[in-house]
């Protein structure tokens, strides 16, 4: 049976405020690949979109696909804007800012539980496919709020396996080669222009791609990947 009872992890600061940005990050169970395939991560992102999209775009495609009517209902573009993210082999990360108190719990839920549901029919397996819960962390500084959409970024740029994770990436979306409105990398991308963002830099590429000041040493334990007790 799969546990849709998803709650933050221990060891993890758990304020949840209104208009918080927080860095989200979970792994498979033992560390196992959870995305075997360049179909489970489009499934992944699909489930993505279809929570966080504008009510008037699932509607729009619901005249074509009448299944989406329960994705109306659970729609949650309201409450949470997906700043940045990444999949990578074992585990994702998402930066998000939410709205209200339980937007993000309420999309880990949802997200979750849904590609458990589409990688045990798949796979023929039943149980959990996530490590215990999601980790999350607030961003309190702008400085951080920068550095984490960096280091999502930068996870796939050294990843080598048959699958290209970085396309799996928002990074695309902040070089303006792809858009959607379900992803906002807008307010992050509005710290650089033609004068000098407030970490020295003249653009966005320039900042993550440069190999100055590793964002893992600004982030300490924002940056998610630490071994719980």
């Amino acid at each position: 049976m799969i546990n849709t009872k998803i709650v933050p992890s221990r060891n993890i600061v758990k304020t949840y405020l209104e208009n918080g940005y927080y860095h989200v990050y979970n792994r498979g169970v033992e560390k196992r690949v959870i995305f075997l395939d360049e179909q489970d991560c489009k499934v992944f992102l699909h489930y993505l979109k279809l929570y966080l999209s504008p009510i008037e775009d699932l509607k729009k495609m619901q005249i074509v696909e009448p299944r989406l009517t329960r994705f109306i209902v659970l729609n949650l573009s309201r409450e949470v804007d997906l700043l940045s993210f990444a999949l990578m082999p074992n585990h994702f990360h998402l930066q998000v800012k939410q709205y209200t108190k339980d937007g993000l719990t309420k999309l880990m839920r949802r997200l979750t539980t849904s590609y458990v549901m589409y990688f045990n029919k798949k796979y023929k397996r039943v149980g959990t496919l996530f490590q215990n819960a999601y980790k999350a962390c607030l961003i309190d500084e702008d400085e951080y709020l920068l550095h984490v959409s960096r280091y999502i970024h930068r996870n796939s740029f050294d990843i080598t396996t048959d699958i290209n994770f970085l396309t799996y990436s928002s990074y695309f979306y902040y070089l303006g080669l792809q858009h959607a409105n379900w992803i906002k990398p807008q307010e992050i991308l509005s710290y650089f222009s033609n004068k000098k963002d407030i970490l020295g830099h003249t653009s966005y590429k320039d900042f993550v791609e440069m190999n100055d000041s590793p964002s893992e040493e600004v982030l300490g334990e924002l940056t998610l990947e630490v071994e719980e007790d």
